[in-house]
């Protein structure tokens, strides 16, 4: 049986400052403080360096699935992050996206994050706080994950 695996989407697959990049100036500051709301822009998004690589990897290997929080202001959110799952992950993230505001329901083995907000931080299973110091990036989140198998 594989070990199930959870990844969350904003600046973990997804690098959110590309969206904030393609807006104009003036969404920027109407949505100051909350640039998470604005419509479409989970649309914007490109992939973390790495992400998608890894994402395919690890599904070989993990019983993987997209857990992710979504903006409850943002009616387009919801639409945009299933889309870009389809675009950039396709078939491997077919049925694969969980949207929550309490990641800690879902039970699991590992869950990549890169914070410990909504749930993450009481998530049961094992928590890899992706950016951080001992998982930096792709390469080394990936290859803990597969040296994780063998032991």
């Amino acid at each position: 049986m594989k070990k199930i695996l959870y990844i969350d989407m904003d600046n973990v697959l997804v690098d959110f400052i590309t969206g904030i990049e393609k807006i104009d100036q003036q969404t920027k500051i109407e949505y100051e403080g909350r640039l998470d709301e604005v419509p479409d822009i989970f649309s914007l998004m490109d992939p973390v360096t790495g992400a998608i690589e890894s994402f395919n990897e690890l599904a070989e290997c993990y019983e993987t699935y997209i857990l992710s929080t979504s903006p409850w202001e943002n009616e387009t959110a919801w639409k945009d992050k299933l889309n870009w799952v389809k675009k950039h992950i396709g078939k491997k993230g077919y049925k694969r996206l969980i949207l929550t505001h309490h990641k800690h329901l879902n039970k699991g083995d590992f869950l990549i994050d890169d914070r410990r907000k909504n749930g993450a931080g009481e998530f049961e299973g094992e928590l890899i706080e992706f950016g951080s110091e001992a998982f930096p990036d792709w390469l080394t989140t990936k290859n803990y994950l597969l040296n994780k198998l063998n032991s």
